[in-house]
């Protein structure tokens, strides 16, 4: 990846590690504070797009989690994550 960004590739093709990286180099840039102010905007617009993406990857990854719960058999029972410690409420 270059200062530039990832080359190419549309955030929305970008996988969570790509558009992490690419965010935090911006984020770094920015915090700099030597960056003109129509660039600074072009890669907070860039920013968000790829915060957008990450969340939205994270999302997805959410509803694919699996959570165990102990049952009565002293064993587990695999159950949809739901957020909450005990999805027996």
């Amino acid at each position: 990846m270059t200062e530039e960004g990832t080359p190419g590739i549309p955030v929305e093709e970008m996988s969570f590690e790509e558009a992490f990286a690419e965010l935090e180099a911006i984020v770094q840039q920015l915090e700099e504070g030597n960056t003109p102010l129509a660039e600074a905007l072009a890669l907070y617009e860039r920013g968000m797009s790829l915060a957008a993406r990450c969340q939205a990857l994270l999302d997805e990854a959410e509803v694919r989690i699996k959570q165990l719960i102990p049952n009565d058999d002293g064993g587990f029972d695999e159950v949809d994550f739901t957020g909450s410690l005990d999805s027996r409420d």
